[in-house]
């Protein structure tokens, strides 16, 4: 069996792969659990030493990397250049504030000495999304390996050049043999395949970043193998216009947010609840910017049928197409930048996750309609709020979301937890409580 991967710009062959059978996934675990036997116990010196060794190949091969990426998922370029140059920021974060984010705490308990120790749990399972290509990997590696963990790959088919790509980064970089590595599996060995590995006595945690539908099958697998699991799903983020919003920077931040990777991210704006006042104007500036935007185009044919389905059932439903609304012609799969207005609950466009270059205006009466319909979903992964009062951080409380941002869109960033609640998810990455995800915090007494 194989997986050959596909360029989304002209539909055209681009590699072709082997996949692995049984036997290659054993001796990938064995070796990743051997490596993880003496990592576990290496100095965090060498383990940091190991991060900035990563980061510093990931910058000198910038442009081979980026170029693979646009190759591999369609990202315009300079965007693929920006994701590289974050994986290698990410690299130097890490390194730099692990010796205290894994130190241990002290806790003061009267005659007794007591800590809190964070040790490793051992081979980290990951399943990663293609829409990042490396910077969903990294951020999961650089806590994984630093704790003392060793981490296994298994990555989006149409991205095998990227997954490939980044295990030969970190052997070049001089981690040990096995200690990060890449399993090459097609979409039709997962439903056999996965919760074998899950449930391996070899694998200690297990790591998805990726839709709803994998969420519930990996942490249903991770649960039976009563395994810790960290899921970061979708997000259907609201993004809240208040009528005394800069309308100017809420309107930038709106189409670099739903339109930037081709609104192909889980943290993008893709509910825009804006206050009915402002509503008009706030719309008129979006079709603006629109003009020039750079735009890739979606990563598969599925995917840009799914967002179609989407915006016609919208339309159908009640919603107003302001512009867009249709497949490009030609080869690749290309998609027009939509804007649709008049969007309510209970349509397609505001109940479902959409992934790609659709952003649904939803007009709120007022401050309270506007927090009544940024909760109206069932997911919870970042929320942004504009405002030029005090009025953006008190409606921005009252949303349920694992990240809140006031004046600014949704972003991660090493230094900060990222994750989500309900149906986005549970657990954290990045910064110290995602890298202390992948210890066992240790309680340590001595009398």
């Amino acid at each position: 069996m194989t997986i050959t991967t596909v360029d989304p710009a002209t539909g055209r062959d681009l590699a072709t792969y082997n996949v692995f059978d049984e036997a290659a996934v054993d001796r990938a675990l064995g070796a990743a659990y051997a490596a993880f036997q003496t990592w576990s116990s290496s100095p965090l010196t060498e383990r940091t030493s190991l991060l900035r060794s990563v980061g510093k190949l990931l910058t000198e091969r910038r442009e081979e990397y980026a170029a693979l990426i646009t190759a591999e998922m369609g990202k315009p370029l300079a965007e693929a250049l920006a994701e590289i140059d974050k994986c290698a920021w990410n690299c130097d974060v890490v390194a730099e504030l692990a010796p205290d984010w894994l130190a241990d705490h002290v806790v003061p308990s009267g005659a007794t000495r007591s800590w809190l120790s964070y040790e490793p749990l051992g081979v980290v399972f990951a399943v990663m999304p293609w829409n990042y290509p490396f910077w969903q990997v990294l951020r999961f590696a650089c806590a994984a390996l630093v704790a003392g963990n060793a981490g296994v790959l298994k990555h989006s088919p149409n991205v095998t050049g990227c997954a490939l790509a980044i295990a030969a980064l970190f052997s070049d970089a001089g981690a040990p043999a096995g200690l990060f590595t890449t399993l090459v599996l097609a979409d039709s060995q997962l439903a056999e395949m996965t919760p074998r590995i899950v449930s391996d006595p070899r694998v200690a945690a297990v790591t998805l970043t990726g839709s709803e539908r994998a969420g519930v099958a990996i942490g249903a697998a991770a649960g039976a193998a009563l395994k810790k699991s960290v899921l970061e799903l979708g997000g259907s983020d609201p993004f809240v216009v208040l009528d005394d919003a800069d309308l100017s920077a809420a309107a930038d931040a709106a189409v670099k947010s739903r339109f930037g990777n081709g609104g192909q991210s889980c943290i993008s704006a893709k509910r825009f609840i804006v206050s009915e006042s402002v509503a008009d104007a706030f719309v008129a500036l979006l079709v603006a910017r629109l003009v020039g935007f750079p735009m890739g185009p979606l990563a598969r044919a599925d995917l840009r049928d799914e967002l179609d389905r989407q915006v016609q059932t919208s339309v159908a439903e009640g919603a107003v197409l302001v512009t867009g609304g249709a497949l490009v012609d030609g080869p690749g799969w290309h998609y027009e930048p939509t804007i649709l207005d008049h969007v309510t609950p209970r349509m397609t466009a505001f109940d479902e996750e959409t992934f790609g270059p659709l952003a649904a205006v939803v007009r709120a009466r007022d401050d309270d309609h506007a927090v009544e319909l940024a909760n109206d979903t069932a997911y919870g992964l970042g929320a942004s709020v504009w405002s030029q009062s005090d009025r953006g951080l008190a409606v921005g409380r009252r949303i349920r979301s694992g990240a809140l941002f006031v004046n600014a869109m949704v972003a991660s960033d090493p230094r900060l937890p990222f994750g989500g609640i309900g149906r986005s998810g549970y657990g954290r990455e990045l910064s110290a409580e995602g890298t202390r995800e992948f210890t066992n915090v240790r309680t340590m007494v001595v009398a």
